[in-house]
């Protein structure tokens, strides 16, 4: 890893309290996974504000069991080291993602994993997966992504070797991700701070105009 890349870490979701919490005061992968377009944006808001409620399953819980024996196959065939690192973007630090994998190469290109577990025999990688790929580029500069996945029946994997397929990075989706992005925290810092009612305040200069991305005003 570089040390441009190291700086920009901001937790790892081996200690899970502050990997929980320092996601929770940004847009991740899994945020904008939901974002298919400006009519989810109230849901969204209402996942990332009210919490989902789901803390896991048996399929949850097959995947977090088998994806170091996935990754461990990814670094072996592909050279992508695991990674459980929480990174944010460098321009807007409330982007952040925590992609499975993560290789460098000598011109100091990024590629990334990512690794999935399925009891469906997939055609082609989920939409919803992509988006996640595409944020993961955006956020750590990348410019493909090796996604690996495992089938399994009954969680009894299926076949010798997981699959596997690359994904390009992709700036019109990633542009469109970037903006509803924007428009979900700027939804989120509506109602919080709607919640907290007007402050009185002695009267100010006129304030230059918004900055393209306001605070994620996210209690602690």
């Amino acid at each position: 890893m570089t040390p441009e890349l190291a700086a920009r870490i901001v937790a790892d979701s081996r200690d899970r309290v502050a990997w929980v919490r320092a996601r929770s005061r940004g847009i991740t992968a899994t945020d904008v996974a939901a974002l298919t377009s400006d009519r989810a944006i109230a849901r969204a808001a209402d996942a990332k504000l009210m919490g989902s409620g789901f803390s896991g399953n048996a399929y949850t819980a097959h995947g977090r069991a088998r994806e170091p024996e996935i990754a461990a196959w990814v670094a072996a065939t592909h050279g992508i080291q695991p990674s459980s690192a929480l990174f944010h973007a460098v321009v807007e630090r409330r982007h952040l993602a925590t992609p499975d994998g993560i290789g460098v190469d000598t011109a100091g290109r990024v590629t990334l994993a990512e690794i999935k577990t399925t009891n469906k025999s997939w055609r082609s990688i989920p939409r919803s997966y992509l988006r996640q790929v595409w944020w993961q580029q955006h956020v750590l500069g990348a410019e493909r992504t090796l996604v690996a996945w495992e089938q399994h029946d009954g969680f009894v994997p299926v076949g010798d070797e997981p699959r596997c397929a690359w994904v390009d990075r992709d700036d019109a989706e990633i542009g469109k991700l970037v903006r509803l992005a924007t428009a979900l925290i700027d939804e989120l810092y509506h109602r919080t701070t709607k919640e907290r009612g007007p402050v009185e305040r002695m009267p100010q200069p006129s304030a230059p105009p918004r900055q393209p991305f306001r605070a994620l005003a996210l209690a602690d």
